[in-house]
């Protein structure tokens, strides 16, 4: 019995995470997680580093984003992004500039 707890408890906590995730709202107007990040130097210098077809599928999104926005609509239902599909394309790039930020800061001190 006890071995089914952390299970019920794992399956709650992502449901509890997709409900969070579409009450959010941003993925009615198609965007990403990372899309939300708001932009301070080391979000743009990871920005720079996507590769091209990434910043361009992003750019596409935050662009249509804007525009339902300004329309106050939102994509059809079969449209809004997925919990599941939703890829933390930029994470591994925004960790990398702040580790290398940090490494150049420990560097000054010295």
């Amino acid at each position: 019995m006890a071995s089914r707890a952390p299970a019920a408890t794992g399956r709650l906590l992502v449901g509890f995470r997709k409900w969070y995730y579409n009450a959010a709202g941003f993925n009615k107007i198609g965007l990403m997680r990372d899309d939300t990040i708001h932009e301070d130097g080391d979000v743009k210098e990871a920005l720079r580093r996507l590769p091209e077809k990434v910043y361009n599928d992003r750019m596409f999104r935050l662009k249509r984003a804007l525009d339902l926005s300004m329309k106050q609509a939102v994509l059809p239902k079969e449209q809004w992004t997925q919990y599941e599909e939703d890829v933390h394309y930029l994470e591994p790039y925004l960790e990398e500039v702040i580790r290398e930020r940090k490494e150049v800061e420990e560097w000054s001190k010295k």
